[in-house]
């Protein structure tokens, strides 16, 4: 029995897929159809291959219309899939018109061509727009050039658009109108400013009004009319002239064929009224104009159409300042004015107001020359003196200076307080500068004059003591004339140059010293008076002209003041302790002086040597090494005698030799130790030595004499008359 072979399920599917060969694929495919049935909603098509599916009618139309089909039509669908649960193939007409955009989109976006579609529905950020069935997205910025609030006109209505961006396997095209409206734009706008050149007038209607400007369209091109450029006139808005929609002729002031950038004018149509003012409006003019405009800084008139001038604060008035002008003019006022400067470069005009009415300064000077007494009320008080409100609201000044011959300026003022009448006398008026000077104090005579007047540089005069101050002492000359004397001039003795050893109240005798008349101050000594006196009383003792030595000036002068106390009251001397001196001696055996000699000559002066420092009220030290130890052994000796000096008030220390000018900066001035030095680089004759010790000097000069030459060193030693002058001055000292 022969055997039959009976093909399975895969056999049949296989020998199905043979017979519709690699087309016979539909899925996913756009086939041709023929449309066998049409009720309300769908549209029943027949794909062959006893395949029929169901489209709906509105995928069948154009946005915004109805489909017409009948049956019979042939139609391109897609096929989603070849049967469903029903038997049914799923068709979309939606879907192969999409397909068929894509492939068209495609080519136009790659060759950037333009294509057509219609906006149907809005989206977030946008809109939908249909491209011959492939739906893409028009952003709202890419609608037009401008923001737009209604975009209703546009929609259902075929126009071109530009793909931005389209991707198929998304699905996502991004389209714009805008750019096609700028390129059409563009090209208009060229072809518009290669017929405009600037100087041309042209007429154009204002598009849009905003607070510098407006903006006018020429055409297909938008231009600026700025507002400076719109009227010669000051005006504070554009819309004060133009309203949107007005038709206007402008002239073309700048034009950029780069940037398409256009300026307009409409003020440069008519005459610039600041090409005549030179001549219309001459310096010294006297004109009538109208507030326009306040400012902190002045107030600007208007003098004619498009020519205002400015009223500077400070041409105002003549009285009133730091005032604003506010206060003194108003807005649309009428003021007559004066032309004082005129700018037609910078359309400039400075005007005063205060030129057109009386100066009430020239008033003042004719009625109220210097020297004039007038009287006024405090207006304000300041740190520099006190304002003085006159006749016709002017100001008067009184300085510090002159408020007070006796008291400063700052004292002075603590009397006055604003509101107070007070007089005063006319020191200066200054018409240019409106400046008048007064003074308090030139009401009555300068006691300083008239005191003073008689006093003269080195009078001896009474002084009361009026204050103690650290650096000296304040006095009162005749009871109205300041004066002061320093602390170095108290006394010659440095022990009793203490501005504590005066009280307020007492009186002294001072010499003057300098008369200043600008700072209204003498200056006295007291030293200066004593080494007067002592200069006096040495005169009479006899004098260095005669030949006679210092020593026995000196000494004779010593001797007979002894004599006369003794003969004056005789019983009311009494017995001086014995005084006592100490000699050191330092250096090598050429010595300034020799010790011996110099112990000779203090011990006929009444002293007598003492090896101890506590007893001695004359220290000597006798000085000739330069050699640095021998120095510094000097200094810390010196040093130590300061202690003694503060026990015994009378002690005097005296340095002799070498080292006695390196040592007097230190000792002598600086720490006061030294009272006396003398060195080999002084040399003075012996008579001018009294003179110098009565005028205070601290370093006494005296001969010196070259004695005996060591190989190359001449070694200077001290004459004997030159050791007694110096051991004399030191002791008198």
């Amino acid at each position: 029995m022969t055997e039959l072979n009976v093909p399975t399920t895969e056999d049949f599917a296989a020998m199905l897929e043979d017979s519709l060969g690699p087309e016979g694929k539909f899925d996913g495919k756009v086939v041709t159809g023929i449309i066998i049935a049409v009720d309300k909603e769908s549209a029943t098509i027949d794909i062959g291959l006893k395949a029929e599916g169901r489209v709906p009618l509105k995928e069948f139309a154009d946005h915004g219309q109805s489909a017409e089909l009948k049956v019979g039509d042939t139609v391109e669908v897609f096929v989603e899939r070849i049967e469903n649960a029903k038997g049914e193939a799923m068709l979309s007409r939606e879907k192969a018109r999409r397909e068929e955009s894509w492939t068209v989109l495609e080519k136009s976006y790659e060759a950037e061509e333009r294509v057509n579609g219609v906006i149907f529905g809005r989206v977030k950020g946008g809109f939908t727009v249909d491209l011959s069935g492939a739906v893409a997205f028009l952003p709202g910025s890419q609608v037009d050039v401008r923001p737009i609030r209604d975009v209703t006109p546009l929609m259902n209505i075929e126009q071109p658009f530009q793909i931005l961006k389209m991707d198929r396997k998304r699905g996502n095209i991004v389209v714009s109108r805008r750019a096609i409206l700028e390129e059409t734009r563009a090209e208009q706008r060229t072809e518009i400013i290669e017929n405009l050149a600037e100087g041309k007038t042209v007429e154009g209607i204002v598009k849009n009004i905003t607070d510098y400007g407006a903006f006018v369209d020429l055409g297909g091109i938008d231009g600026l009319l700025h507002v400076t450029d719109i009227s010669w006139k000051r005006i504070n808005h554009p819309s004060d002239l133009l309203t949107i929609g007005d038709t206007i002729d402008v002239q073309i002031i700048r034009l950029n064929p780069d940037t398409q950038r256009i300026s307009l004018g409409m003020k440069q149509l008519t005459e610039d009224p600041w090409s005549t003012i030179t001549s219309k409006y001459p310096i010294g003019t006297k004109l009538t104009g109208r507030i326009t405009n306040i400012t902190d800084y002045g107030a600007f008139v208007e003098l004619d159409d498009g020519v205002e001038g400015l009223v500077h604060v400070s041409e105002m008035s003549w009285v009133k300042k730091n005032v604003h002008p506010g206060k003194i003019v108003s807005s649309s006022q009428e003021v007559e004015v004066m032309v004082l400067d005129a700018d037609p470069e910078k359309r400039r005009i400075s005007l005063g107001l205060k030129q057109c009415l009386d100066n009430p300064w020239d008033g003042f000077a004719a009625k109220y020359p210097v020297g004039t007494e007038v009287e006024g009320e405090i207006k304000n008080i300041t740190e520099f003196g006190l304002f003085v409100g006159l006749e016709g609201e002017i100001d008067g000044m009184a300085h510090l200076s002159d408020l007070s011959w006796d008291m400063t300026g700052e004292e002075a003022l603590k009397d006055y307080s604003k509101g107070d009448t007070v007089k005063a006398k006319v020191l200066d008026v200054d018409i240019s500068k409106e400046r008048i000077s007064l003074g308090l104090k030139q009401l009555t005579a300068d006691p300083f004059e008239s005191s003073g007047s008689d006093l003269k540089k080195n009078d001896v005069v009474t002084c009361t003591i009026t204050a103690i101050q650290d650096a000296g002492i304040d006095v009162m000359v005749n009871d109205s004339i300041p004066g002061f004397i320093r602390k170095t001039e108290l006394s010659r003795e440095r022990s009793e140059q203490r501005p504590d050893r005066f009280a307020a109240g007492e009186k002294i005798d001072a010499k003057v010293t300098q008369f200043d008349k600008t700072s209204r101050r003498l200056t006295l000594s007291v030293k200066a008076l004593e080494v007067q006196e002592e200069k006096a009383a040495m005169q009479a003792y006899g004098s260095s002209d005669s030949g006679a030595s210092l020593g026995d000036i000196l000494g004779a002068a010593l001797q007979e003041k002894q004599n006369g106390a003794t003969d004056e009251n005789p019983a009311t001397k009494k017995k001086a302790a014995p005084k006592k001196f100490y000699i050191e001696s330092y250096g090598c055996q050429m010595n300034f002086a020799d010790s011996e000699v110099v112990a000779s000559i203090v011990s006929k002066q009444g002293y007598s040597s003492t090896n101890d420092l506590n007893d001695a009220d004359l220290i000597l030290l006798n000085t000739c090494s330069i050699r640095e130890k021998a120095e510094l052994t000097v200094r810390k000796r010196l040093e130590s005698f300061n202690k003694l000096k503060r026990k015994n008030k009378n002690l005097k220390v005296g340095v002799l030799g070498c080292m006695a000018e390196r040592l007097k900066d230190k000792f002598l001035d600086e720490e006061k130790i030294v009272d006396l030095v003398v060195g080999p680089d002084a040399y003075k004759d012996i008579p001018n030595l009294l003179e110098e010790i009565n005028e205070g000097r601290n370093a006494v000069n005296v001969i010196l004499s070259k004695e005996e030459t060591y190989g190359d060193i001449s070694p200077v030693r001290l004459s004997s008359n030159g050791v007694t002058a110096f051991v004399l001055s030191l002791i008198h000292i």
